[in-house]
Order: structure tokens, then C-alpha cells, then sequence
């Protein structure tokens, strides 16, 4: 589904990426690494709002590497960002109508999301600004399947959210793995990142240092790569 090859890239004059390769996956590919080791920067030039200055991005057999974000989002990806953003000043039902207004299968696509997260059924009448984190990270990831994508791209889904809501996340991501969608995963618990993933990858100063199949036979290995 997702392939990306020799990567370099940043911002302006300074090198974020380099070399960086990202194996085939149709399932969960999980990147891995401390903070400010390119992960981000990663799934930006995977959706398109970094253009890379070599490498490239290939998405369901096709060249995206100089695509723009919508025309990738067309194609079937989907970009949940950092920090659990939403409209704060829509309630959750405005932020779900804002994204399946205009789709033929708009309101089937909101009814699937609110018992998929029965949360968010729960205060869909309330404004997302005053949601907890964790059901505003639920909302943002609703917002990106009522797109229906074949690429969910997912950074840091369950920073700083209560641990009851993580497992909930957790077991959405699994589970949204399971039905076939692909999943591009930047995660910080690292037990749970490669119990979930087909692959992962370690990235450290904006290279790959380490790279192989999922499962948590791996995590010795990975801690030793990320220094833990």
C-alpha cells in the first residue's frame, strides 16, 4: 500500500531526513524513535506538506512523491496530527458533518463513528473544545474515517490521554488494522507499537537505525536502538 524509498528532507536549509526507506506494508507499519529523530517530519512528507528533496513515495503502486495533500487524500490517505485537533468551537457533531457534508454516504459514515466511539455520541451536542483529550483524539480519528481512506496516518495517537481512553485507541487501531485498513503509526508506548505493527522502524537523527518485522519479541532490540 505504502512504500517510501531514500528520503531525504526538511525545512529550508536544514536536513531533518536522510536516506530514510519505509518497507510495503497493508497492515501496521510502526516508526519509532525519541523526540526529534524525523518521526513527524516523516509522515509530512508522506501526506504531502514536505516536499522531499530526493526519494520517493509510492501509494497503491502509484509515484505521490510530488503530489499535493488533497490530491493524496483523494487517493485514499488520511492524516490524524499531533495534539488532538479538532474545531473547538463546533460541538462534535459539527466537527463530524464538516468532514461527511458533500459524501454520498455522509450520515452512514457519522452513525459508524458514533457507535464506533460511543463517546462521542454521548456529547455530540457539546463543543469539542471542552471534550477531554482523549475524546478529542477519538473525534480526530473519526473526522479521518468518515474519509473512508486505504492509509490512516496516525502521530502520537495516544500522547497524554488517560489511560482508560489509550486502551480504547489502542484496540480501535488494532481493530481498524484487522478490517484491512493500512496503518502509518508513530507511537510513543513502544510495547504496544510493535505488538499492533506488521513492521517497524527506528529512526535516530533522521536516519533508520533499525528496521524488521513486528511483535514484542522485538522490543529488546528496540530499546537497546532508542538508548532506553
Amino acid at each position: 500500500m505504502l512504500e517510501i524509498t531514500d528520503i531525504d528532507a526538511g525545512y529550508g536549509r536544514t536536513g531533518v531526513l536522510r536516506g530514510v526507506s519505509i518497507p510495503g506494508s497493508t497492515n501496521i507499519v510502526a516508526v519509532l524513535g525519541h523526540n526529534g529523530a524525523g518521526k513527524t517530519t516523516l509522515l509530512r512528507v508522506t501526506i504531502g506538506l514536505i516536499r522531499p528533496t530526493r526519494g520517493k513515495v509510492l501509494f497503491d503502486g502509484e509515484d505521490v512523491t510530488h503530489l499535493a495533500p488533497n490530491r493524496r487524500v483523494k487517493r485514499g490517505m488520511a492524516y490524524v496530527a499531533q495534539g488532538q485537533q479538532s474545531f473547538g468551537q463546533l460541538t462534535t457533531m459539527e466537527n463530524l458533518q464538516l468532514v461527511a457534508d458533500g459524501r454520498r454516504n455522509g450520515k452512514a459514515k457519522i452513525a459508524e463513528m458514533l457507535e464506533r466511539f460511543p463517546a462521542l455520541a454521548l456529547f455530540s451536542s457539546r463543543r469539542a473544545g471542552l471534550l477531554s483529550g482523549g475524546q478529542r483524539q477519538q473525534l480526530a480519528i473519526a473526522r479521518a474515517l468518515i474519509t473512508e481512506p486505504k492509509l490512516l496516518i496516525l502521530d502520537e495517537p495516544t500522547e497524554g490521554i488517560q489511560p482508560t481512553i489509550v486502551a480504547e485507541i489502542e484496540e480501535t487501531i488494532i481493530g481498524l488494522a484487522r478490517d484491512g485498513l493500512s496503518v502509518l503509526l508513530v507511537e510513543q508506548h513502544i510495547g504496544f507499537a510493535l505488538e499492533a505493527a506488521e513492521k517497524y522502524v527506528v529512526l535516530a537523527s533522521g536516519r533508520v537505525t533499525l528496521a524488521g518485522p513486528g511483535g514484542t519479541a522485538a522490543l529488546g532490540a528496540v530499546r537497546e536502538a532508542m538508548v532506553i
